[in-house]
């Protein structure tokens, strides 16, 4: 039987040693198959340990000395998770030589009551390629004169495990992690990882799944639903991690998205092709719902959206100028089971696949590929 040293009381895994995706997500999903005459869903996974290439922690000042760690489930007690089996081995060392290094450098930890203390989180990704992490450390303050010497300590102490180090400030009185700003203190622009083709570049404030291993198998698994040569368009495209994927498949690209930090990564990532590649590519800043109406005919639509899935304009669009093939990238049933519902209301699209991705073990969460074809 599997075993956590962090559990109780650590709520990051609640489902720890169970195998699968949840029971409620696969029932829900298994019955929006059955509802359009499609078999049981099948659900792919992967390794349920030291899969976590992202994490943010939080840095709370406790017993006289800043400590690193989650949060109780419903509370702002800290829970410290050093040996936490499902992060990858490098995120557990940063965040111990984070903690040393704010104890031996006398910063202090965020104390949340009063809202006074320096170091207030920690956020770590690891690049699989060099296998070296970018750490950003998040402030009670304007100016990262305050890190100084815990910055020099963690880059000594990390070496060549350290891929960049950056400073987020971050003063405001809410839950809210990180603040709008990053300031680059050492090392490269963006971590670089590849999915079966360009350079996916993520710059700290960008979204980035956080198990690489199965993203690069679903990303594998959508290379394969698009048709060579297609005009494809993409919503919520992020930093690119699936169109950018296409290049070498897609006769054009387009690409929506409206975080800034993604857009940023998205830049980098279009800076580094090689000569020509991006003449074939566009980028529609802003959001999907107005974007839709600038959007060029495409025979395959790929939808990333958030939790609450599919804004009412982009949904609309889509029910009423149905592409060839729509794949629909999904983080949560209850938003894609509403979403299908209008998408097939008209008759013009039909659900023809749909597939479940263990990426996040030990949850409820569940993200699925879900197919539709016009009609």
């Amino acid at each position: 039987m599997m075993t956590c040293p962090h559990r109780p009381p650590c709520p990051g895994c609640p489902r720890f040693g169970e195998p699968g995706i949840s029971p409620a997500a696969a029932a829900r999903l298994d019955a929006l198959a059955a509802a359009h005459g499609l078999p049981p869903v099948a659900v792919v996974a992967g390794p349920a340990q030291g899969f976590r290439h992202r994490a943010r922690l939080a840095i709370r000042h406790l017993e006289g000395a800043p400590f690193v760690g989650l949060f109780e489930q419903g509370t702002h007690l800290l829970v410290q998770v050093p040996h936490c089996s499902v992060h990858h081995p490098l995120i557990n060392e940063v965040a111990g030589v984070v903690r040393t290094a704010l104890v031996d450098a006398c910063v202090s930890g965020f104390d949340e009551a009063r809202h006074i203390g320096c170091a207030r989180y920690l956020q770590v990704a690891v690049e699989r390629a060099s296998q070296s992490a970018q750490v950003v450390l998040v402030a009670n303050d304007d100016n990262p004169a305050p890190l100084a010497k815990a910055v020099a300590l963690i880059q000594e102490r990390l070496g060549e495990r350290l891929h960049s180090l950056w400073f987020n400030a971050n003063t405001g009185r809410s839950n809210v992690i990180l603040g709008r700003d990053f300031q680059r203190l050492l090392g490269p622009e963006s971590v670089v990882e590849h999915f079966g083709g360009a350079g996916i570049h993520y710059p700290p404030g960008a979204f980035g799944q956080g198990n690489l291993d199965m993203a690069e198998r679903m990303i594998g698994q959508l290379r394969e639903l698009v048709p060579a040569g297609a005009r494809v368009a993409e919503y919520h495209a992020g930093v690119g991690a699936i169109g950018l994927s296409l290049l070498d498949r897609a006769a054009s690209l387009w690409l929506n998205e409206r975080g800034e930090q993604s857009l940023h990564g998205l830049a980098l990532g279009l800076a580094a092709l090689e000569h020509g590649e991006g003449a074939r590519i566009a980028v529609a800043p802003g959001a999907a719902g107005e974007a839709c109406q600038q959007a060029p005919e495409a025979e395959v639509v790929i939808v990333d959206p958030p939790r609450k899935g599919l804004e009412p304009a982009l949904l609309a669009h889509l029910a009423a100028t149905p592409p060839a093939r729509l794949l629909y990238v999904s983080c949560d049933p209850d938003s894609l089971l509403r979403d299908t519902a209008q998408l097939c209301a008209g008759g013009a699209l039909r659900l023809a696949g749909l597939s479940a991705w263990n990426l996040m073990p030990y949850t409820g969460h569940v993200e699925s590929i879900a197919v539709f074809e016009r009609a």
